[in-house]
């Protein structure tokens, strides 16, 4: 049996969560998310920005929202996964695109995800 591209890749029922989601790579992950059907909360720094991504989702044909977050911020990445499970019942697929400074020239970890000591494990 043949199936098609947006049989094999069909995200219907899927909710993804993609950080610096406002722009550029961020906002290109999640039109191609929400046309394979996946639910989409946004996030990055700015809620204006934000508002007109999801707009521009929206007018798509695609179910989006955002929470404004900032991802070098251990509380905020809190907030934004716990308030994201409240919205939207489950977390299934993660677009960690936000960027971050991990420190000074120099003094970068080998795994810049720890170096911080934040996890980014979900609740």
């Amino acid at each position: 049996m043949t199936r098609t591209v947006k049989q094999l890749f069909d995200l219907t029922g899927q909710t993804a969560l993609v950080t610096g989601g406002s722009r550029g790579l961020g906002l290109q992950m999640a039109h191609a998310l929400g046309e394979a059907g996946a639910r989409l909360m946004l996030s990055s720094r700015k809620a204006d920005d934000l508002q007109e991504a999801v707009a521009e989702l929206k007018a798509a044909g695609i179910e989006a929202d955002f929470i404004a977050a900032d991802c070098g911020k251990e509380e905020d990445i809190r907030r934004l996964a716990q308030e994201t499970v409240k919205r939207m019942g489950r977390i299934d697929i993660l677009v960690n695109n936000a960027g971050a400074t991990w420190g000074a020239a120099g003094s970068i970890s080998p795994r810049p995800w720890q170096a911080s000591g934040v996890s980014m494990a979900l609740p």
